[in-house]
């Protein structure tokens, strides 16, 4: 599709609506806008727009929209797959200044906020009131509009679910600069199609949230952590379905390697309770009283010591948990930090292949000649796994790329897996769910698409596109 460049003209229209000042052209916009969070795809908005209000949100809309203008909406940048890059130039709708959290209501149990709340700061408020935000990705630094733009689920996801089933209510501006209010504060709903279900997980391809009413949970009067080490990743991995089996219902369990450990060691420049066993299970109960969380991780513990954990670390106060969680939350960033250049397989499988599928990694490292560490979400199949550049030349570099990632998601297919879990699909993923898709899935998918964005200036070139 031909799309249309900005003209002085649009510039000038486009510091109409909001303000000289929050508008910037051409290399006004700075390299920061260029990429996301991994920085695999890069390419440049002609313009950046820092949106602050539905209403301004619709008017550019509308106008690109008659203009065949590509819009990119975008939050913090935090994310791994290009869905936040202006891969066909355009314009870009920065919406960190809508910042707000504008009501919480105690009765509905629902906070009412804007889509560039930070999840930190969703966190602090709901636990200031006494209330608990469950979805829990590694990213602290997301903002919400991105969070339900891609699904996020987390390490809470095993016992509370993902993003999706915590938002009661969107409002969005569609293409043509129509708002629309989806949903609400209902709990129930089976009146017609779930249209605000379709936003979610979306990438910005359908239609862009200017605000969100999100359910809470009363905040658990308990919660407590196990780390769990083995001398093997075999053992650790293996326990997980034995854990899910036994009805325990921890809020998380995670999974991660020693060798993960001691990049969040260098990194973070603090030390980990325990790093010397081959891998670990980070499991988390939480609860209204302290009996019944003792009596659950109680009785994992003493199954997990059966299935050849060597000890259990319970992590209970604010000291031990600052020494844990902190690092578990660097993991990434540490990897990163390891390296000259990675990208990630976000893949999801059924908890029953987890540990095939980690072995199988091990192998195509040994194969490829190339580190690829792990780490993930046991307790829910997610796995986030990093294939590490080094001292790789350009050219073997993208070979070493393609081949890991054909057979990574090739073998997640055979397994009954999908291609990801929580990051999205973005620009880079696209072949690959395509291919396990198929074109008639994709077909539909694309009259989802046409059905939202007709001239296609939503986020163009992304998902299914």
């Amino acid at each position: 599709m031909t799309y249309h460049r900005l003209t002085q003209e649009d510039i000038a229209f486009f510091r109409s609506v909001t303000a000289p000042q929050r508008v910037l052209a051409g290399e006004e916009a700075g390299e920061d806008y260029f990429h996301d969070e991994l920085g695999g795809v890069r390419s440049a908005p002609e313009a950046v727009v820092k949106v602050l209000s539905t209403g301004e949100v619709s008017r550019l809309l509308a106008y690109a929209n008659e203009r065949r203008i590509p819009v990119v909406p975008r939050g913090a940048g935090t994310g791994l797959v290009g869905a936040s890059v202006a891969v066909e130039g355009g314009l870009m709708l920065d919406l960190t200044g809508m910042d707000r959290i504008l009501e919480l209501d105690g009765d509905n149990l629902t906070v009412t906020v804007q889509p560039g709340v930070l999840l930190m700061e969703l966190a602090a408020f709901a636990d200031e009131h006494g209330f608990l935000y469950p979805p829990d990705p590694g990213e602290k630094s997301a903002t919400i509009g991105g969070n339900i733009s891609t699904n996020a689920g987390g390490m809470r996801a095993v016992k509370y679910g993902v993003t999706r089933d915590y938002v009661r209510g969107l409002t969005v501006v569609l293409p043509d600069g129509q708002v629309m209010e989806l949903g609400g504060k209902v709990v129930k709903n089976s009146s017609g199609y779930a249209l605000k279900d379709l936003i979610v997980g979306s990438e910005g391809t359908l239609a862009v949230i200017t605000e969100a009413v999100l359910k809470l949970v009363p905040k658990p009067a308990v919660s407590v952590s196990l780390l769990m080490p083995f001398d093997t990743m075999d053992e650790a991995l293996d326990a997980v379905p034995e854990i899910v089996r036994s009805q325990a219902a921890p809020t998380a369990i995670e999974y991660f390697a020693r060798e993960t450990i001691l990049f969040a060691e260098d990194y973070l420049g603090k030390r980990f309770p325990e790093d010397t066993h081959a891998a670990y299970l980070l499991l988390t109960f939480d609860g209204a009283g302290p009996a019944q969380v003792e009596a659950e991780y109680s009785a994992t513990a003493d199954l997990c010591q059966v299935l050849g954990a060597r000890d259990a670390l319970i992590i209970d106060t604010d000291e031990r948990k600052d020494s844990v969680w902190p690092a578990r939350g660097a993991f990434l960033e540490a990897i990163k930090a390891s390296t000259t250049e990675m990208d990630e397989c976000d893949v999801v499988v059924p908890r029953s292949r987890i540990a095939d599928f980690i072995k199988f990694t091990h192998r195509l490292a040994e194969e490829l000649n190339v580190r690829i560490p792990s780490f993930g979400h046991a307790g829910d199949g997610n796995l986030h796994i990093y294939i590490c550049r080094d001292a790789l030349e350009q050219g073997d570099w993208e070979q070493v790329l393609e081949t890991a990632f054909d057979r990574m998601y090739a073998r997640a297919a055979e397994m009954g897996g999908l291609v990801s879990g929580e990051h999205g699909i973005g620009w880079a993923k696209k072949k690959y769910m395509a291919a396990q898709y198929g074109p008639e899935e994709m077909a539909l998918m694309g009259r989802i698409k046409a059905a939202f964005d007709p001239n296609n200036i939503l986020n163009p070139g992304k998902v299914c596109q």
